[in-house]
C-alpha cells in the first residue's frame, strides 16, 4: 500500500488495530484525550432521550471531526481519519463498560440467555467531509450459572468492553449464535470499513 494510502486511527482499541492489519490497511495512531486537565476530548454522555443509534453515531462522528481539528492543530500530514464506536443494546438499553466487578456480574446476568445487538458506528474524516455508517449485529447468550458468570468477570476480560465481554476472548463459550458481522462485534466491521475507506479516496483492491 502507498503512503498516500495511509490513514490515521483515532481510536485506543488493540481490537481495532488488529482488524485493520488483518486487512492489510496502514496507520497511524492519533488518539484523543481521555481525560487530562481539561477533560476529554470528546465526551461519551448519553444525552437525554437519545436513542442507542443515534448515540453511537453522535459519539463517532464528533470523535472523527475532533481528531480532524488535532490533526490540523498538530500540522499532521493530512489523511483520512478513521473513528468508530461500539454499543451494546439490551432492550433498548445501552451497556457500557463495567467500571467494576459487581456491575460486570450485573451485566452478564442481564445477558444470560437472552438476545442482544451490538452496533458498531465508524466514520471517515477526510478533506471533502465525512463519510459515516453504523452496523448492527445480533448476539444470543446461552443461559449461564452463577457460578460462570464469577469465575468470567474474576478475568480481566470484562473491564475495557461494552456489555462486559469480548467475543474474540473467553465469553466466546457463552455465545450460541450470532447474526451479523463478526468483527463488527469485535469492534470494527470490515467489508463497512473498507467500504466507507474506498468512498473516502483510500485504494483498496
Amino acid at each position: 500500500m502507498h503512503q498516500e494510502n495511509k490513514i490515521y486511527l483515532a481510536s485506543k482499541s488493540p481490537r481495532r488495530r488488529e482488524l485493520l492489519h488483518q486487512v492489510g490497511i496502514e496507520f497511524d495512531l492519533l488518539l484523543l484525550r481521555d481525560a487530562a486537565p481539561r477533560g476529554p476530548d470528546v465526551t461519551e454522555i448519553v444525552l437525554p432521550g437519545e436513542l442507542p443509534y443515534d448515540y453511537v453515531s453522535r459519539v463517532t462522528q464528533e470523535k472523527a471531526a475532533m481528531a480532524w481539528k488535532v490533526m490540523q492543530m498538530r500540522k499532521l500530514l493530512p489523511r483520512p481519519i478513521l473513528a468508530a464506536d461500539t454499543t451494546v443494546v439490551l432492550d433498548q438499553q445501552i451497556l457500557g463498560k463495567p467500571a467494576n466487578r459487581d456491575e460486570a456480574i450485573h451485566m452478564l446476568t442481564q445477558l444470560a440467555g437472552k438476545t442482544h445487538q451490538v452496533l458498531t458506528s465508524l466514520a471517515v474524516q477526510h478533506a471533502h467531509g465525512l463519510e459515516a455508517i453504523t452496523q448492527t449485529s445480533e448476539v444470543s447468550f446461552a443461559p449461564l450459572t452463577d457460578a460462570q458468570i464469577h469465575a468470567y468477570c474474576l478475568t480481566t476480560e470484562p473491564y475495557d468492553k461494552a456489555g462486559g465481554y469480548g467475543i474474540q476472548g473467553v465469553a466466546a463459550r457463552f455465545i450460541s449464535h450470532i447474526d451479523g458481522s463478526y468483527s463488527g462485534i469485535m469492534g470494527l466491521p470490515l467489508f463497512e470499513t473498507c467500504k466507507v475507506l474506498r468512498q473516502s479516496g483510500i485504494f483498496i483492491p
